[in-house]
């Protein structure tokens, strides 16, 4: 019984990392703790065991020999449509840097030098976050169409790609519409009790009008000043008020 109850609660973890003191440490400190880990020490290594295996969390370092972290990233959910959880490591703090590591595909980052614990606690957060069951339906606000079942993603019957923190994003803010939801209730639906820094969720909200809203005519996610976000078809509703 407690084999079968560690087992549920850990996962695989692929870590590509080229700095092999950082490697081992993190790797003993994960498989203590149940994990099973593969290792590459490479972008071009990593992004074949990432593409050839099923993982739970992938911990990829930004800067990387042969291929960079944000490439591994891009090809991993561009050409091999792999929607692995992935956690960013970098040295750099700086909103551009996260942002960028966000847009590639990016689900989560941690800034070098960082404890351990806070790693482990980041990873079971995605996996935590990934083994939910969504259920199957098809949501549509304004000519925005999600289908949970296949994660496809459509607006004006464009085919839309966002990252797959992106996907959770719109599926929150699309069962909700036109209500407003509060920053702190997407946190926590999101990461549960592993909170990120200020500037995550901002950040993959974003890289999300970047893609669902400023390609199109009009913007449908909308921030509310002091409450939070709400993704709604304002012409849409204005029209339901005048009908009324």
């Amino acid at each position: 019984m407690h084999a079968d109850r560690q087992e549920r609660q850990t996962g695989m973890v692929l870590l590509v990392e080229d700095n092999t003191g950082i490697a081992e440490m993190v790797g003993e400190f994960l498989e203590r703790r149940g994990y099973s880990v593969d290792f590459a020490g490479d972008g071009v290594s990593g992004l074949h065991l990432a593409v050839t295996n099923s993982y739970d969390v992938i911990v990829l370092d930004l800067m990387l020999p042969a291929m960079d972290g944000l490439d591994v990233c891009r090809r991993l959910r561009g050409d091999a449509k792999k929607s692995t959880p992935v956690l960013m490591l970098t040295a750099r703090d700086t909103l551009e840097d996260k942002l960028v590591g966000l847009d590639a595909g990016a689900d989560d980052y941690l800034v070098k030098p960082f404890e351990p614990r806070e790693l482990e606690a980041r990873i079971r957060a995605l996996i935590r976050r990934d083994r939910r069951q969504v259920s199957s339906e098809v949501l549509q606000v304004g000519d925005l169409v999600l289908d949970t079942a296949t994660l496809r993603l459509t607006r004006a019957g464009e085919e839309l790609q966002v990252s797959p923190i992106g996907l959770r994003l719109l599926t929150i803010l699309m069962r909700e519409s036109p209500r407003v939801v509060t920053r702190r209730d997407i946190e926590r639906e999101i990461w549960g009790d592993t909170l990120p820094d200020s500037d995550t969720l901002r950040s993959h909200l974003y890289n999300l009008r970047r893609v669902v809203d400023k390609p199109f005519a009009k913007p449908l996610l909308h921030t509310i000043h002091s409450a939070g976000y709400r993704l709604a078809d304002l012409d849409e509703e204005a029209a339901g008020t005048r009908s009324r």
